[in-house]
This record gives C-alpha cells, structure tokens and sequence, in this order.
C-alpha cells in the first residue's frame, strides 16, 4: 500500500465517523507520525510503499480512531504555537482558538516591555499556554497551577522537552485558603472549565467520552464559578496596573464581562478565529 492510498484508506474507515475534511486531516497526521515525513515530502513520495511495520501500526491507529479516540491521544502528542506537546486523557487537548488568547497575552507583555512581570495560569493542563508564553517571552517568571496529579506530570513532561523554566504547582484554585502560598502577580492567564451539564447533549462523542471532565466542566452547574474565583483572587494578589486574560464559554461570554465589568473593571470581549466571543480582556 502506497503513502496515498494508505491516507485514502484511513479516511475511508473514517467516513462515517467524522466530516470528510476532519477525516482527510486525522488521515494525514497518522500518515505523518508513521512516516516522519513533513507534508511536503509526503506528496513528493506519496507513491512510496508503506512497510509492514508501518502498516500493522496503521491498523492499531485505525482501531482507536474507530472507537472515537481522538487522533492527538491516539498519536500521543498535540501541536500548539508551533511546538509538538505531549498529551494524554489527563490533559484537555489543546485548541486553536487558544492560540489566539496567548497571542493576546503577548501583546500586553509587548507593552511593557522590559518590565520583570508575574504570570498566573490558572488551570495548567497540558501546560500548552505557559510553556508557549514562555518560549516568546522567556523573561517572563510564570507559575501555572492545576488540581490534577496526572495532568501536572505531563505538563513537566513538556516543559522539560521544550526546555521552558514553569513553576508547576498542584493548587485546588477554588478552594481560597490555598492561595496565600502562590504569591502576586501582574498578569493571570486562564481556559478554565466552563462547560455546564445542560450542554453535554450538544458535545461530540470522542470530546465528551474522551477527554477529561475536570478540565471542561464546572462542578456546580455555575459557568461563572471560576470566574468568579479568579476576579476575587485579582482583587487581593494582582499588581496594580495588571491584567486577566480569560478563555470564555461563548454562551455566557457577555455574562462574564459583566462579572467583571460590575467589579469595576474595563473589560473588553473579544471574538475568535470562527468568530464567537471566546476572550476578555481585563484592566483597571
């Protein structure tokens, strides 16, 4: 089997799983983890034999793919700001329109240039969004907390892979008598849960059986609850002159900027790349 009809052929047992498009793409990343070819030289070599090596781990992708697992957990690695991360069901996958909030960051960092700034990432993950701040902007001094074991092994993992200095702690933010121990800071970043129960129907069967709750979903049906936690924790641990950056649930976009706007901050929502509101932007 060729480069080319093996890729046809994924996409094919994927049919009916997914949208033609999606199937091409996850085709694609699997052709690519086999073959170690960039996309480039896949269509130079396209008419290559795949080995028999390479086929039987073709079959073993394809049986998982079928069973609704994600390809990035299937291949165990994602990609973000243009590093590969590793990734596992601890750690939520990580989204494009998140790159757009880290974009965001930067600019504020940008502007103020030369300062020594404190970065809080609240709910670390993958650690995707402090690893990649990090590599931009490495004088910045960033602390990303998390309330899972697992998730904070892999975002060490990929710290240490990427060679990016985050201070990762293990912190349950919603509980405030942690909080004294991580210090001030002047910006906090987050993509907290926000999902509510009520949306699960809406949501795709290889997120919603796949990838890990305590990172989609609020635990009290309140969408505003880590919202709410982290505005009170800026009100007490960030800086004069700081700033929060927030991934929003899309459905309750407007709610939250008038959260913080009732708190009296000057608060901005902004829309992503599909063109939802999904960022706020907060000052004072």
């Amino acid at each position: 089997m060729t480069i080319k009809s093996a890729s046809q052929y994924i996409a094919d047992q994927l049919a009916d799983l997914y949208e033609a498009g999606e199937a091409q793409a996850i085709a694609g990343w699997v052709i690519e983890d086999l073959t170690g070819l960039d996309t480039l030289s896949l269509r130079m070599q396209r008419e290559d034999a795949l080995t028999q090596v390479q086929l039987d781990r073709m079959e073993a992708c394809l049986q998982q793919l079928q069973q609704y697992i994600p390809v990035q957990y299937v291949l165990g690695k994602s990609y973000f700001f243009g590093y590969t991360f590793v990734v596992s069901p601890a750690v939520l996958i990580p989204r494009p329109e998140t790159e757009e909030l880290v974009d965001l960051v930067l600019q504020c960092v940008r502007q103020r240039a030369g300062a020594p700034l404190r970065v809080l990432e609240v709910g670390a993950g993958s650690g995707c969004i402090s690893i990649a701040l990090k590599k931009q902007s490495p004088q910045l001094d960033i602390t990303a907390v998390d309330i899972t074991t697992d998730a904070l092994a892999i975002a060490r993992q990929n710290a240490a892979s990427l060679q990016a200095e985050v201070n990762f702690i293990e912190c349950d933010f919603l509980d405030e008598a942690q909080w004294p121990g991580l210090g001030t800071f002047d910006i906090i970043v987050s993509n907290p849960p926000y999902i509510t129960a009520q949306e699960q129907e809406a949501m795709q069967v290889h997120v919603l059986d796949q990838e890990p709750h305590t990172a989609l979903f609020v635990t009290d049906g309140d969408p505003q609850q880590f919202y709410r936690k982290i505005a009170h924790f800026a009100d007490i641990y960030l800086q004069a002159g700081g700033a929060v950056f927030l991934e929003l649930n899309q459905y309750f976009a407007a709610d939250t900027k008038a959260l913080y706007s009732a708190a009296g901050w000057q608060a901005d929502l902004l829309r992503d790349l599909n063109d939802n509101d999904r960022m706020l932007r907060c000052t004072r």
